[in-house]
């Protein structure tokens, strides 16, 4: 049976450049990938003729001798002597199909996987350092007034007598001769082309030879160092501050890392937050209560503030104290502070003001709405079940 066009397989014209013929091949490779076409038979048949035709035309010479002779370049008669492997007289084997495979996979997968240390480069890869994690825990009042705090960080700095070279004087690392610099090896399973790190050099690249007598080669050393850190007012618990460049310290070059502080505030005694907003809780007697007064609350500020409590107040009752409340970290201003009444019932009674009490109980004239609304809807609720 006589083959197609090689261009025709690819669906591009003869004059097409390199590029579009890459192109081309990369799509029908995709299309025509047998995995994705379990139920068409001649997927796999269609595959490897559009392998076969990428094999001879991404090759200079081989496409050379493909548009003069057609077919018949690669199917011997074309001038005696031995012919080279994959060279313009020799036809696509499966050495050749493997190959061309291998290509497209690296041009679709070749970012993934590590393709951007370069191709047999001899360079190791610069290596970004490690970010680190530094758990704070400030009072409330630390948060509210924001301060500078000193902290303590063991991390990995930059080796002084060998400047992350990892190397010991003026020597320098040499390339891997395992994988040539690539930090990958491949292996051949049939159509596929496995990737792995080299074993050898760990998929830097370079092994060292003569290692740094301080850090062994590594580049950086283990240090702790001392850092000033500006805590803003506003913080609350999960808030994230970021330290550029103060994490852990590159790998061949590679920039440091970063440092994040994460905040954690601490329960106060007093005071209950809610986003800027504070909440007090205050004890107030029954006679002030029922008769009206004043109370005195402290404020987050350190400072103290009378409240006016209003004759008959009941528990749960809230006043708001404008702008005593947590400084907002974005935006400015500050939130309020909620007084909320907490109506204490007397214990331990003198036997005179148990009397007072019975005496004031004896003429109570309606002096509790609240127990006689709750009881006028107990007797609703009785009344119906007995209907």
């Amino acid at each position: 049976m006589a083959k197609r066009d090689y261009y025709e397989t690819l669906g591009v014209s003869k004059g097409a450049s390199a590029d579009e013929i890459k192109k081309a091949y990369r799509k029908k490779a995709k299309e025509l990938h047998p995995d994705r076409n379990s139920d068409n038979p001649n997927a796999e048949a269609q595959f490897k003729e559009a392998n076969e035709a990428y094999d001879v035309l991404k090759d200079a010479e081989k496409k050379a001798a493909y548009d003069r002779f057609g077919h018949a370049a690669f199917e011997g008669g074309m001038g005696g002597g031995a012919r080279r492997p994959g060279g313009p007289g020799a036809g696509p084997g499966q050495g050749d199909f493997a190959s061309a495979f291998s290509d497209v996979f690296e041009d679709l997968f070749g970012d993934f996987m590590g393709g951007q240390q370069g191709r047999g480069g001899g360079r190791a890869r610069a290596t970004r350092g490690a970010d680190l994690r530094y758990n704070m825990r400030i009072t409330l009042e630390e948060a509210y007034s924001g301060q500078q705090r000193s902290i303590s960080v063991p991390t990995a700095v930059q080796c002084g007598k060998c400047n992350g070279k990892g190397t010991e004087g003026a020597s320098e690392p040499a390339t891997c001769p395992t994988c040539s610099g690539m930090g990958k090896v491949r292996a051949q399973q049939g159509f596929f082309t496995v990737e792995r790190t080299c074993p050898t050099c760990s998929g830097a690249g370079q092994i060292i030879k003569n290692p740094c007598s301080v850090c062994g080669g590594v580049g950086r050393v283990e240090k702790e160092r001392q850092l000033s850190v500006n805590i803003p007012a506003g913080v609350e618990t999960g808030t994230r501050i970021r330290l550029s460049g103060e994490g852990e310290a590159g790998l061949r070059g590679g920039p440091t890392g970063d440092l994040y502080i994460f905040i954690e505030v601490a329960d106060h005694p007093i005071f209950q937050r809610d986003g800027v907003n504070l909440y007090c809780s205050v004890p107030v007697s029954m006679t002030s209560a029922a008769l009206g007064g004043e109370v005195e609350v402290p404020t987050i500020d350190g400072g103290r503030s009378r409240v006016k409590v209003p004759a008959g107040s009941q528990t749960g009752r809230q006043m708001r104290l404008r702008g005593k409340g947590m400084p907002a970290l974005r935006g400015g201003g500050s939130g309020d502070m909620m007084i909320e009444l907490a109506i204490e019932t007397p214990v331990n009674l003198t036997s005179r003001q148990k009397e007072l009490l019975r005496e004031f109980e004896r003429v109570d004239a309606d002096n509790n709405p609240q127990g006689d609304s709750f009881f006028r809807k107990v007797k609703g609720f009785w009344d119906g079940m007995t209907q």
